[in-house]
C-alpha cells in the first residue's frame, strides 16, 4: 500500500521539506511513505473512501480510526505518542457562501500524514486548501492542523460580524418604531449567536483540556499550540455571547413595545366601548314595542331622542375624562 490511488478523496496536498505545498491529482496513485508531509481529505460519505481508511495502515489507535469512521458530533481531541485525532465543529458551505449551520471536521493527526474528513462542505479546510494553493508554507502537520482552526475561528468571525450589522439594522428599526418583521428576524439572528457559542465554546474546551494536560507524550511535530488557538477562541466566544445578550434584550424591549401597543389599543377600544354603551341603553330603551314610550305622537320626537343619543355619549366622555380614563 506504499503507492496506491486512494478513493474517495476530495483533495490531496504533499508538503515538501521547505514548507512548500503541492497539489496531488486524487485519481493518480500517492505514495504515503516517500516525500514531505500529506494531507489527504476524505468525503466520509463515500462508502469507498470508508472501506478504505477501515483498512489502511494508518499507524495509530483503534480508537482513531473509529472515531474517523463514525458519526459523533461531541466535539474532542485525543493525543497519543504517535498520533493526534479528534472531531472539531465547523460551518457549512453552500457554493462559495458561509453559512450558519454546523458541520463536523474528523481527523488523525500523525508526524507525516494529515487525514482529515467530513460528510458535508465545511468552510475551514476550502479556506485552507486556497491558502495552500496561494502558496502558504507550512513546516509540520500540527501546522497545517492550527490553521483549519484559524480558519474555523476567521469564519465564524466572519458571521459574527454579519450578525453585528444586522443587529445594529434591528436596532435602528426598534428605536424608531418600525417593528414590522423584527420580532421573528430577532429570533433568528438570537438563534445563530446560540448556536456560535455552542460551537466555539465546546471548541475552546477542546484546546483548553489540551493545554491542562500538557501532552507531553505527544512528539514535538505533533504538539499543538493549544493556548494560543484557545485564546483566540475565548475572544471570538466573548464577542458572540455579547452579541447574543444584545438580541436578547432587543427583543425584551420589542416585545414590550408590542405590549404596549396592544394595551394602547385595548384602552381605546374600551374608550368607544364606553361612549357608546350610553347611546345603545337609548336606543335600545325607543326600540321596545311597547305601549306608552314617550315622544311618540310628538312630531319632534325623533330630534329629541337624537339629542339624548349625544348627550348621553358627552355625558359618558366628560365623567372619563374627570376620572382620568382619557387623557
Amino acid at each position: 500500500m506504499k503507492q496506491t490511488i486512494i478513493p474517495g478523496l476530495v483533495w490531496a496536498f504533499r508538503i515538501d521539506p521547505d514548507g512548500r505545498p503541492r497539489p496531488l491529482p486524487i485519481d493518480a496513485p500517492i505514495d504515503l511513505v516517500h516525500g514531505g508531509l500529506l494531507w489527504l481529505h476524505f468525503n466520509l460519505t463515500d462508502s469507498r473512501a470508508l472501506r478504505w481508511l477501515a483498512q489502511a495502515e494508518l499507524h495509530a489507535p483503534e480508537q482513531a480510526r473509529g472515531l474517523l469512521l463514525s458519526k459523533d458530533t461531541y466535539q474532542q481531541l485525543h493525543t497519543a505518542e504517535d498520533s493526534v485525532y479528534g472531531v472539531i465543529s465547523d460551518l457549512l458551505r453552500d457554493i462559495d457562501e458561509v453559512t450558519e449551520e454546523t458541520g463536523y471536521l474528523r481527523f488523525l493527526m500523525t508526524e507525516r500524514v494529515l487525514i482529515s474528513g467530513r460528510h458535508h462542505a465545511l468552510c475551514a479546510v476550502d479556506a485552507t486548501r486556497r491558502s495552500l494553493e496561494g502558496g502558504r508554507r507550512i513546516d509540520s502537520v500540527a501546522a497545517l492542523l492550527e490553521t483549519i482552526v484559524e480558519n474555523v475561528a476567521d469564519s465564524m468571525d466572519n458571521v459574527a460580524d454579519r450578525l453585528a450589522m444586522a443587529l445594529d439594522e434591528v436596532e435602528e428599526h426598534v428605536l424608531s418604531d418600525d417593528t414590522k418583521d423584527m420580532l421573528q428576524r430577532l429570533g433568528r439572528l438570537r438563534r445563530t449567536c446560540v448556536r456560535l457559542h455552542r460551537q466555539l465554546s465546546g471548541l475552546r474546551l477542546v484546546f483548553l483540556r489540551l493545554e491542562q494536560k500538557g501532552a507531553e507524550d505527544v512528539k514535538p511535530a505533533l504538539k499543538l499550540r493549544a493556548g494560543r488557538l484557545a485564546q483566540r477562541l475565548d475572544g471570538l466566544d466573548h464577542q458572540v455571547v455579547e452579541m447574543r445578550e444584545r438580541s436578547r434584550l432587543l427583543q425584551e424591549e420589542l416585545q414590550l413595545q408590542i405590549e404596549q401597543r396592544g394595551n394602547e389599543s385595548l384602552r381605546v377600544l374600551s374608550v368607544l366601548t364606553a361612549l357608546l354603551l350610553p347611546p345603545t341603553l337609548v336606543t335600545g330603551l325607543f326600540g321596545m314595542n311597547v305601549k306608552g314610550l314617550p315622544l311618540t305622537t310628538d312630531d319632534t320626537g325623533f330630534l329629541w331622542a337624537a339629542l339624548m343619543i349625544v348627550s348621553s355619549s358627552v355625558t359618558a366622555y366628560l365623567v372619563m375624562k374627570r376620572l382620568g380614563l382619557i387623557r
